[in-house]
């Protein structure tokens, strides 16, 4: 199975802003939600193809409200993500797999205090307190809510969002190019574990 992965903007609730809009909500209505990091939202596809399908039916939120959108293709690599426009290469037959794992950039990743203990604990007591968060720093007004039935379905989507693991902080990525087969270490900061992200030539040079 492919996963996607969606991080964040820091100004902004994700999980909050995708599940109280309709069109996102329904887009993500037939997956199994869960939070592998801090201010995230993941599901599994059943493909490349299919997860690449997925971010651009998302498109118009990613733009407002996604910081980061990754892929993970078993295929390509069991621990090492893809990021979108990769994975749109990928899909499109314009790069192989095996030239995907040049350019990369390294999360660093910070361990959160405050995560629930219980990888199964659900989100949806979390997501209250988002929600509040949110709407103190966003106000009432969302453009594609559907009002008070929209929230309370928000609310039940938000539910169904799990932590599979410990609660993660992605830190700032370090880009590298890897030679040969070994990746330069992360260095940026001391963190507790990282995050290996492939990327494409230009998103590694800008």
């Amino acid at each position: 199975m492919t996963r996607v992965c969606l991080i964040g903007d820091a100004d902004c609730n994700l999980q909050y802003e995708l599940l109280s809009r309709e069109t996102s909500r329904e887009a993500l209505a037939t997956y199994d939600l869960t939070r592998p990091f801090e201010n995230s939202l993941a599901v599994r596809t059943v493909s490349v193809g299919a997860a690449v399908s997925l971010l651009n039916d998302l498109d118009w939120y990613l733009t407002r409200f996604v910081d980061e959108a990754l892929v993970l293709e078993p295929s390509v690599s069991e621990d090492e993500w893809l990021s979108r426009e990769l994975a749109r290469d990928l899909r499109n037959g314009d790069v192989d797999p095996e030239a995907t794992a040049e350019f990369c950039k390294i999360y660093g990743l910070e361990a959160l205090d405050d995560g629930p203990s219980d990888a199964g604990e659900s989100a949806g007591d979390s997501s209250e307190t988002d929600r509040a968060d949110a709407d103190e720093r966003n106000g009432d007004e969302h453009a594609d809510s559907s009002g008070d039935d929209g929230e309370e379905t928000a609310t039940d989507d938000a539910d169904r969002a799990r932590r599979s693991g410990p609660s993660w902080r992605l830190v700032e990525p370090l880009y590298v190019r890897r030679t040969g087969s070994d990746l330069p270490e992360y260095d940026l900061r001391d963190v507790d574990e990282t995050l290996v992200v492939r990327v494409t030539e230009a998103e590694h040079t800008p």
